[in-house]
């Protein structure tokens, strides 16, 4: 009994002698508590980081989910969030290298952890372009359905969605903004590393390389090759007018540098004989003086090349012109074709091919031909001419008046009032965000609004005033073989002219005709075989209007004016909506001031 009460005997096992060799490791103890796998699936962690960011979806809680108690209860508080994504929402982090340049090595990631990395942000804005364009396009692409719809005008048919100009037009801006950060990150880091001591022996070897390669144009030059994905969109008029747009935007930009840098109007002596000061832009000089050569190839343009002419402002221009161009009357005997304004038009590029034909009235001569037989087409105007009437064209544009200058006055008296009216309009509805300016200030906003209206629609009278008029004015002064083509150029150049009233605030508009006349003029080349089209030459064109911008952006972006678009390059760079040029601004006047 005493064995079986006393303590056991177990076999003592001697301690385990582990050799003390140099090529052996002792393997580290285990931690006691493992680490807990993370709550969240991998999947939906992808997808919230592609979808929203932490400090986007903070906002969105605090101002929408967490308003409603039912979805408070089921979705993930904001720091959750956090920690779904990996990321810390306090990091700022700033790089520049030593020339202060607009991008290359610059990266501000507000909001941005180690889960919000440059591709995840990459990838979520793409999505969120090639969603909001998909959008944009169809609800467009609806209304104007329903437009036609209404006034009877034949739909186009439905192409396959995967052919649709909605698509590619998402699918070509989306690849842009994909192709344009990647390889402007990819550059950038090449020329970081090229810049690098390391990198001694490849400089000596490849100068030449190495120059273009760690030149600080080198990543925004080489980025904009990402434009040739515009060419995913068809071979349409919107392509070309983004090419055109873009590239006239490029050289407003390259122009403020060169002015900037006091290469155009250069430098003068400051008062007292201490240093330069760089000489100021004269008073007169601005985008009005485009209008002149714009009116006056885009009235050519009209006149003899019909479909090279921008029909939708052509149209507006027919509508506003009633006292030259008269509509059918109502005891207008059955049978008899009344002439629209573009068979007027055609009849006008006629007569100066024909050297202006002297006007027999048909009511002094009945017995007589009238009018040549490429002419017939206006015989119901000319045939209601007044018989004091001498000129052609004026028995077409005034048949019952033979003043020109009556007729003139009567097309202000009655269009000025007319266009008046449609400005108020179309900028009273652009002035409804500023309706807090309107608010604290009213009669200041009215003041403005009202002067704007009186200068734009004083421009628009009196430019289409003068183009028709001059061809009255030419008819009666010159000779009939004196440029008889050439007339209509030099009568757009007068039209043009008017922009003077409206030169301070009218650059928008003028841009805007100024593209139509390049447009135009391209096309009036391509059909004369002036010169050849190349294909897909509108692509090519926006890739060096991207390349422009990205280098002026990169010398200073101070020539970029405009706060917003300056914050929209930074956003396509992927270093968010920051405005470059202003912090610029900020640090030159610091220096100033350590000067002083």
């Amino acid at each position: 009994m005493a064995s079986e009460a006393g303590p056991s005997r177990l076999p003592i096992l001697s301690p385990l002698d582990i050799p003390n060799h140099p090529g052996v490791v002792s393997r580290p103890r285990a931690n006691s508590k493992p680490k807990p796998r993370s709550a969240v699936d991998p999947v939906l962690r992808n997808a919230l980081r592609y979808t929203i960011s932490a400090r986007e979806y903070e906002t969105l809680h605090k101002y929408v989910l967490s308003r409603s108690r039912l979805l408070r209860k089921r979705i993930p508080s904001v720091n959750a969030v956090e920690r779904y994504m990996d990321g810390d929402r306090k990091g700022y982090v700033i790089d520049r290298d030593a020339g202060r340049s607009k991008g290359k090595e610059k990266t501000a990631n507000r909001g941005i952890g180690r889960g919000d990395t440059y591709n995840a942000r990459t990838i979520r804005d793409v999505l969120r372009v090639f969603i909001a364009t998909g959008l944009g396009m169809r609800a467009y692409e609806t209304i104007l359905a329903r437009v036609k719809g209404q006034k009877g005008a034949a739909t186009p048919k439905k192409q396959p969605f995967y052919k649709s100009s909605g698509l590619r037009l998402s699918l070509s801006l989306s690849t842009i903004l994909l192709l344009y950060r990647l390889l402007f990150r990819f550059l950038s880091r090449l020329r970081a590393h090229l810049l690098d001591a390391s990198a001694a022996p490849f400089r000596n070897r490849n100068p030449k390389t190495y120059q273009v390669l760690t030149s600080p144009y080198a990543p925004a030059v080489g980025a904009s090759l990402a434009g040739i994905a515009l060419g995913i969109y068809p071979s349409q008029q919107l392509r070309v007018t983004v090419a055109i747009a873009a590239i006239f935007r490029a050289l407003e930009f390259g122009w403020n540098l060169c002015e900037d840098q006091g290469m155009i109007w250069g430098w003068k002596a400051r008062a007292g004989g201490k240093g330069v000061v760089k000489r100021e832009r004269p008073w007169w000089w601005g985008s009005w003086m485009l209008q002149p050569f714009a009116f006056g190839q885009l009235l050519h343009a009209v006149v003899f090349d019909r479909e090279s002419s921008p029909v939708g402002l052509v149209d507006f221009i027919w509508k506003n012109t009633s006292t030259y161009l008269h509509k059918a009357p109502e005891n207008l005997p059955v049978g008899i074709r009344w002439p629209d304004a573009w068979e007027i038009t055609d009849n006008l590029a006629r007569m100066a091919k024909l050297n202006w034909p002297p006007f027999v009235s048909p009511t002094l001569f009945p017995d007589q031909p009238t009018l040549p037989s490429s002419l017939t087409a206006v015989a119901p105007l000319t045939a209601r001419a007044h018989p004091l009437i001498t000129s052609l064209s004026c028995a077409t544009l005034h048949p019952s008046d033979p003043s020109c200058l009556r007729t003139y006055l009567a097309f202000w008296v009655h269009s000025f009032p007319r266009m008046g009216r449609f400005f108020l309009l179309f900028y009273s509805v652009l002035m409804l965000p500023r309706y807090k300016l309107l608010y604290n200030s009213p009669l200041y906003l009215l003041n403005r609004l009202l002067s704007r209206v009186l200068r734009v629609s004083t421009f628009a009278t009196g430019a289409i005033s003068t183009a028709w008029a001059s061809i009255c004015f030419f008819q009666a002064w010159f000779p009939r073989t004196f440029l008889p083509t050439q007339r209509f150029f030099l009568g757009g150049f007068l039209a043009g002219l008017w922009a003077w009233v409206e030169r301070k605030e009218g650059r928008g508009v003028f841009l805007y005709s100024a593209r139509a006349s390049v447009d135009s003029l391209w096309k009036v080349g391509v059909k004369r075989r002036w010169w050849r089209a190349m294909k897909g030459g509108d692509v090519w064109v926006f890739v060096l209007a991207l390349a422009i911008t990205g280098a002026v952006y990169e010398r200073d972006a101070r020539a970029i004016r405009e706060s917003r678009v300056r914050k929209g390059l930074s956003w396509i760079r992927g270093t968010e909506f920051t405005d470059w040029g202003l912090e610029d601004e900020d640090e030159a006047g610091e220096d100033v001031d350590k000067e002083e």
